[in-house]
C-alpha cells in the first residue's frame, strides 16, 4: 500500500516570521494572510518555534483590567516572561516540533497527539524549513473517493492474500467505511485483514460480515470389493 505522505499533503508557500520580527508586525502578518501561526526562523531560515495568536494573546490578558470586572490571571514565571515580550523569539513557543517530508499522516498525526501541536513545520535534512502542515491538511485523506479505496483494497490487500486464504472476501465502500464480505479459510485471517485495510488511506472505518469457508466434501463412491 502506498500512503500519502507529508510531503504531499503539506503548505509549500509558507508564511514566516523572523526572530527579531516585532509584536505588532506578527499580528498584521496573522492578520493579513488569515492564520493563526507562523513559524518563527533562525538566521539559516530552520524553524527555532512558532508564534501563535494565543502567544499574542498572552500579553493582553496580563494587563491590567482598570474596571476591576476581571481578575488577573495567576501566570507562571515562565508564562510571565512570554506576556512580556516583544518580539517573535521571546513570543514563541520553542523548540519548533518538526516534521518530514517522507513522514505519513500517521506519524505526523501521532506527533501531534503526543505534543498537542496543531501544525509541524516539515523540514528536509539540515533542518531548512520545506512547508507546514496542519491538522485540516491531513484530514484531507479523508476526502479520498470510495472508489478509490475498494480499488485499493481489492487490489493489494485481497488480491495479495488470495494465497492465504482470502479468495472468497469481497469489500463494500460507503463514505470510507469498509465491510468485508464472503468467507474465509483460516478464521485467523480475519482480524489481519481487518488491520490491513484499516491502515488504507481514507478509511474511517472497517467492519466485517465473514464466515469461515466450507470444506468440500470428498465424492461417495462404492466400494471396490476385496
Amino acid at each position: 500500500m502506498e500512503h500519502r505522505t507529508i510531503g504531499e499533503l503539506m503548505t509549500r508557500k509558507v508564511v514566516s516570521v523572523q526572530l527579531d520580527t516585532p509584536f505588532k508586525d506578527i499580528a498584521r502578518i496573522l492578520d493579513d494572510h488569515a492564520v493563526s501561526a507562523v513559524p518563527v526562523l533562525d538566521s539559516l531560515g530552520r524553524p527555532a518555534g512558532i508564534v501563535s495568536e494565543a502567544d499574542l494573546l498572552r500579553k493582553a490578558a496580563d494587563q491590567s483590567d482598570l474596571s476591576g470586572r476581571t481578575p488577573l490571571p495567576h501566570l507562571e514565571a515562565w508564562e510571565r516572561a512570554r506576556a512580556e515580550g516583544r518580539t517573535a523569539g521571546e513570543l514563541m513557543s520553542a523548540p519548533a516540533v518538526c516534521a518530514h517530508p517522507e513522514w505519513t499522516v500517521v506519524e505526523a498525526a501521532r506527533l501531534m497527539e503526543v505534543q498537542n501541536v496543531k501544525r509541524l513545520p516539515v523540514v528536509d535534512e539540515t533542518e531548512r524549513l520545506l512547508g507546514i502542515v496542519s491538522r485540516s491538511d491531513l484530514l484531507r485523506v479523508f476526502l479520498r473517493r470510495d472508489e478509490a479505496i475498494q480499488e485499493e483494497i481489492s487490489r493489494e490487500i485481497l488480491g495479495r492474500t488470495v494465497r492465504l486464504g482470502a479468495a472468497g472476501v469481497t469489500a463494500d465502500v460507503v463514505r470510507g467505511q469498509v465491510t468485508l464480505h464472503g468467507s474465509v479459510d483460516e478464521p485467523l485471517l480475519v482480524p489481519v485483514l481487518v488491520r490491513m485495510c484499516a491502515g488504507v488511506d481514507g478509511v474511517v472505518a472497517v467492519s466485517e460480515d465473514l464466515k469461515p469457508a466450507v470444506a468440500a466434501r470428498p465424492a461417495e463412491g462404492r466400494g471396490v470389493p476385496a
